[in-house]
Parts: structure tokens; C-alpha cells; sequence
């Protein structure tokens, strides 16, 4: 997931950390008036202070007044947690660890061949051909479907995963270092770029407790940016979406920057398409688009990569409609090599963290989903109709009718819903929303015209199937003025980010209204370091250890325990990214503890926690990120420790040596 420019890593001694590129430090096009979320979260919680009578500037309680208010962690064992692994210490280092009593299982790294006729990985040969038949560059969101369709197995199945973006800093020798290296590349190097973005679908196996893949399975297959794919719903075919290549607007060449995920409940793969602006180049100012390409920050100094120069498509200027392509989520079926990936624009377009699922009290299905760049939006889809678990054909395009909405949070703890609708409200023709499509490709505008609230890079939402509630990763918002906030808000300059449920009608029952218009929030935890970073709030029992900075992914075990990815942690805090358990209800709520944390350079993805709650997958993305690393000299080589060999982003299995269930 994107980083951000949060505090100096000269200030935590890591002068190595590098300030990552434009693209990725999603500055903020936002300049609306709409409420941000700190200012929602300040008043709630200066009411809640007051009457709970909690004394201490900044200091508050969660729904269970658990939370720990910027004071030292008392270090216990375990304390009041149903998660009884033991913690690991905070560390930066070129390896990665993981708790006692836990190993770590190389799954699949970037460059393994998967199809027929793949070569094996050769770090001084990397090309396009090579590329299209091995596993992709900088894993992110993972997602398992159990072998044979229809079964609930956690030991044999189907893994998915995404392939965000590329280092080419770290895949070429004479590029350099840094994100100057992504303009140097040659239309080779471009060419295989292509190819390592997208994703990979492999089949895997555990055997005698050891997860593999299989190399020669039929299932197995790579989506790429020159895999054709359809454009379905309300936008395809419009005007905006018809390049030369295509005047029916209705089919694109591949998918990119394909960030966080989710699945459907008739088993396909929901990928998310977030940082497209940085891949294309040009002048705003000489296309019919610049209003719009400057809210999504398209091209311009957002560009750090060498596509445009190679390839037409990539310059605005030559082909102005081809960003409109880009952004939305993509529909595919893992179990079927040979289907048609779909990109569907009813659930809008922005720069998508992840589309995980509810499924609503009367069988419709609600996909939620945020966007990351600062003083974005938190959004759901809710479908037309109700899914059909009976025939996995009649779901095929259920996705293409239905209703966009945004998120509008209230200071008195509740929450909206504002419908996204052509006709309703400012979106209509005066206001330049033409038709429903219109409304779907600006969804930024049609968002800041109904009145959303701004959050602090609203990373991973995702429902919580045991307790109803839905988790949203805000990540981080350095940029939020101090103007912005209520003076006694803490989290002006938010460095490190916080953790919000949000609480639809009947969660906690078997009747949740994730369709409901209306709903609840609650502060889940505020990120950084106790004593350190103003605001920062967990459970009182939090260890020395067990603080975290930047929560950016999130899973859930059959408990319904929560499982934190972090991403940033090295420049905010000065400790190496990681995951954190925590229970989500009960006298360990909120009490996060250290779990695993990643190599130098290098941010957790994806964290999946399969059926069994016997193996943890994680994405391990772009280790060896870090200042002056280079092809020849990078910070790690982890995993392969091989010299002559770079780091390569990796999915890793997270089991416990007995065979045992995670977290205990």
C-alpha cells in the first residue's frame, strides 16, 4: 500500500528510510469543504471524556473504555488477551521474524515460474516473455479458494494475489536508486514492467505441515496489463472511456496498481485498482480532462514512471480518454483460466483500497471499500438484488446494478449513508453529472458535492463476520492543518494513523443491516507510540511491544480477532512494519500485541487468516525500499540471502511448529 511523507527518518536515527515518490505519498486532491474525520473523532471523543469523567488533556475511552491515552504500556505476558503467543520485540533489521513457537514458509517469490514454459528466475535476465509465465512483482492483497469448488478445505485450494507495482531500482542493474530509476527504463524494461503488474493465480497444497505451489497446475495463471478485459455497467461505452483502440469503450488492455482485494460470495476474485494516476504522461492543460485529471492526479508531477514514453497509450496528450479506464474494480474467476476479467463501474471510480463483502439481512450483497489519498472517502455498494447461492451463474453480473454510497460521520457518533445517484441531490446536469456514468467516473466530485467526510487515507474496510461491525485502516494524514481540527483534537498531523468500527442496525446479531442508509462508529485504537505520540489510545494492558504506527491492511480469524498490517512504521516510528493481533471484544479488546514483523524496506500485505486458523498468509512488498538500495547494493536480499541476487517480494505462510492454532 502507498506510504505516505509522514515525520523525518532523520528524526527516528533512520536516515536510510526513503521518502517515497510523489504517487505514492497521495498529497491530497481534495480541496472541498466537507468535515474531515478528525474533527468528527475530537468532538466524540472530548463528549465521551466528559462524561465518563476521564481526566487529562486528549484522553478518552472506547466503546468498552479500554483504550490506553498516550501513557506508558504496562508489559504483561498476555494479560487480559485471548492471544497468548509470545510478543516479539520491536526490531529493524534485513530479516524478517516472527513470534516464538511460529515459523515462516516461503510460498511463492517474485520471478518463480507458474506457467508452461517458464523460465526459472534470473535476476540479470528479466524480461517481458519471461515475465508473463512467473509470479509478479510486489505482492499485496491474498485471497484463498478452496480446491474443488464449493468445498471449505484450508489445505488445498487456489491462491490469488495482486501485484501492485514495480521497483525498477531493484529488478535492473545501472538504474540507480530510488524513484529516479522508474524514469530510466528502457521500452524492454517497460515491456516486462507490463507484465510484473497485475496478478497471479496459483494453486497451492499444505503436505506434512509445509505449504507449496504447483508449478504445472492447469489452474494456474497470470493477469497482466495486456490481459484484454471487458468494461461493464453503467460507464461502459460512454464517450470518456473510448480510446483509438477501442471506440466502443467497452474493452481495455489489463488492470494496474492493483492494490488491496476481496472475493464475492460465489467465489470470485474482486481486484482493486488505487495509484493508476502515477503510470500516465502529459500536460493536463493539454487535454479536455484537466479538472478532472487534477482531482485524481493524473500525470503531471503524480508521474514517476517511463511508460508514457514508450508506450502512446500512457501519454494524456495522444490519448486523453485512456485514465478513465483505470481505477475501478475488476471481477474475475480464479477457478477458470480462461474467463474474461471485468471491469465492473457500478462500485465507482477512485483509487480503490480493497472491496471486501457483507452480505446484507436480505441477501444483497454490500461491497465496501475506501479511498486512499488524504481527506478521502469511505464508500459501500449495495446490489439491486440478492445473490443466489444456489446458481453460480445467475450472480455472473450482479455487480452491475446497484446503488453507490458515501460515508458522512456525525460528532454525535452516528453516521450516514449519502447515495451516489444521477439526479439526486447536486448531482445533476447543472452541476455537469450528465447521466449515472458521468457520476461513476467522477466519483471524488459526485462525493464532494453530497457532503462526505474527509478521512485520514481510509486504507482496508472490512466486515468483521462474527461481530457485524466494519474496520476501517485509516493510515495516516500528516497533512491535516492544525486549522482543520477542534483545538483539543490530538491528531492534527496524524503521522500515525487510528482504527474505526463502523456499526451498521443489528450487528452483534444475526439480522445486520449492512444495507441501511444510517449506522454508528466507534474508535476501534489511535496508532503511534504511548508516550510519545500525542493522542495514541489502546487498552491499558498494551505492552511496551505492542503499540503500532500506520495500520494500513486487516484480517479476521474465526474468533473474530483482528489482525493489523502496518505500512510506514519504519519512518513514523522508527520500527519495522509488521502484523498485530488483537481481540476485538471482551476484556482484550484493543489490546494489540506484536506478531511478526517484515525486512528492512519492506510493508505486510494482505494478511489472510485461512478457515482453520491454522496458517496466516502475508504479502511481503518492496523489501529493500530504502534510500541509496539499488540493484547492485540493495539494503536486503532477503529472501534468498544469495549474493548477485535482489530482494524479492514474497508470499510468506505464517504456522505454528505443532501444528497448532494461530495466536494461541
Amino acid at each position: 500500500m502507498p506510504d505516505t511523507n509522514l515525520s523525518s527518518a532523520a528524526e527516528h536515527g533512520l536516515e536510510h528510510i526513503e521518502h517515497k515518490p510523489d504517487w505514492r505519498e497521495n498529497i491530497g486532491a481534495n480541496d472541498s469543504t466537507n468535515p474531515t474525520i478528525g474533527e468528527m473523532i475530537e468532538t466524540r471523543l472530548s463528549r465521551r471524556a466528559a462524561l465518563l469523567g476521564i481526566a487529562g488533556a486528549g484522553a478518552a475511552a472506547t466503546l468498552a473504555d479500554q483504550l490506553l491515552n498516550s501513557a506508558a504500556a504496562v508489559a504483561q505476558p498476555a494479560g487480559p488477551s485471548s492471544l497468548t503467543f509470545t510478543e516479539l520485540a520491536h526490531q529493524l533489521s534485513q530479516n524478517d521474524a516472527v513470534a516464538e513457537g511460529y515459523e515462516t514458509q516461503v510460498l511463492i517469490r517474485w520471478g518463480d515460474p507458474m506457467l508452461p514454459g517458464a523460465p526459472a528466475f534470473n535476476p540479470n535476465s528479466v524480461t517481458a516473455e519471461a515475465q508473463a509465465k512467473q509470479f509478479g512483482y510486489n505482492c499485496d492483497y491474498i485471497d484463498f479458494f478452496p480446491l474443488p469448488l464449493g468445498s471449505n478445505g484450508s489445505d488445498h485450494g487456489l491462491l490469488a494475489v495482486n501485484h501492485e507495482y514495480t521497483n525498477t531500482n531493484l529488478i535492473w542493474a545501472g538504474l540507480g536508486s530510488g524513484s529516479q530509476a522508474r524514469t530510466r527504463t528502457s521500452a524492454a524494461q517497460v515491456a516486462a514492467e507490463l507484465e510484473a503488474h497485475g496478478m497471479s493465480i496459483v494453486e497451492v497444497r499444505k503436505t506434512n505441515g509445509r505449504w507449496g505451489y504447483v508449478a504445472d497446475s492447469r489452474y494456474n495463471r497470470r493477469v497482466t496489463m495486456t490481459t484484454p478485459m471487458a468494461i461493464s455497467g453503467p460507464a461502459a461505452g460512454n464517450d470518456r472511456l473510448k480510446t483509438s483502440a477501442d471506440p466502443t469503450g467497452t474493452r481495455v488492455l489489463g488492470t494496474l496498481n492493483n492494490c488491496a482485494g476481496g472475493n464475492t460470495p460465489w467465489g470470485t476474485v474482486l481486484t482493486a485498482e488505487e495509484n493508476f494516476n502515477q503510470y500516465f504522461g502529459g500536460d493536463r492543460a493539454k487535454t479536455p480532462h484537466k479538472a478532472t485529471f487534477d482531482r485524481y492526479t493524473v500525470a503531471g508531477s503524480a508521474n514517476t514512471y517511463n511508460w508514457a514514453a514508450h508506450q502512446d497509450r500512457f501519454n494524456i496528450e495522444k490519448e486523453p480518454n485512456e485514465p478513465f479506464r483505470f481505477g475501478w474494480v475488476v471481477e474475475y474467476d480464479p477457478y477458470d483460466p480462461a474467463s474474461v476479467p471485468v471491469k465492473r463501474t457500478a462500485l465507482g471510480r477512485f483509487k480503490h483500497e480493497g472491496c471486501h463483502h457483507a452480505i446484507d439481512r436480505s441477501g444483497r450483497v454490500v461491497i465496501y471499500s475506501g479511498d486512499d489519498e488524504r481527506f478521502d472517502y469511505v464508500y459501500k455498494f449495495v446490489t439491486a438484488r440478492a445473490w443466489n447461492p444456489n446458481d453460480r451463474a445467475a450472480n455472473r453480473d450482479l455487480l452491475d446494478d446497484g446503488t453507490l454510497y458515501v460515508a458522512k460521520f456525525n460528532d454525535n457518533g452516528t453516521m450516514n449513508w449519502l447515495p451516489l445517484v444521477h439526479g439526486e441531490g447536486p448531482l445533476t446536469a447543472a452541476n455537469g453529472f450528465a447521466n449515472q456514468a458521468d457520476v461513476l467516473i467522477e466519483t471524488r466530485r459526485a462525493a464532494d458535492l453530497v457532503g462526505a467526510t474527509k478521512m485520514d487515507r481510509p486504507e482496508d474496510v472490512e466486515p468483521n463476520k462474527v461481530n457485524g461491525r466494519v474496520y476501517v485502516m485509516l493510515t495516516n494524514n500528516g497533512n491535516r492543518r492544525a486549522e482543520q481540527v477542534d483545538r483539543v483534537n490530538p491528531r492534527a498531523n496524524n503521522t500515525q494513523g487510528h482504527v474505526i468500527e463502523m456499526i451498521p442496525p443489528g450487528a452483534g446479531t444475526r439480522e445486520v443491516d449492512h444495507a441501511a442508509p444510517e449506522g454508528r462508529w466507534e474508535i476501534f485504537l489511535m496508532a503511534g507510540k504511548p508516550g510519545i505520540d500525542p493522542g495514541a489510545r489502546y487498552h491499558r494492558a498494551t505492552s511496551a511491544n505492542g503499540w503500532l504506527s500506520c495500520p494500513d491492511n486487516c484480517a479476521f480469524d474465526s474468533k473474530g480477532r483482528i489482525w493489523i498490517a502496518t505500512d510506514g512504521a519504519p519512518t513514523a516510528a522508527g520500527v519495522a512494519d509488521g502484523v498485530y493481533g488483537a481481540d476485538t471484544s471482551g476484556p482484550g479488546r484493543a489490546l494489540t500485541r506484536l506478531f511478526y514483523q517484515a525486512p528492512i524496506g519492506a510493508e505486510v500485505c494482505g494478511p489472510l487468516v485461512l478457515n482453520d486458523d491454522r496458517t496466516m498468509f502475508i504479502a511481503i512488498q518492496h523489501p529493500g525500499e530504502t534510500s541509496g538500495s539499488t540493484f547492485e547494493n540493495p539494503s536486503t536480499r532477503w529472501p534468498d540471502f544469495e549474493n548477485g541476487t535482489p530482494p524479492r517480494p514474497s508470499v510468506i505462510a505464517l504456522v505454528k511448529k505443532d501444528g497448532g492454532v494461530i495466536g494461541s
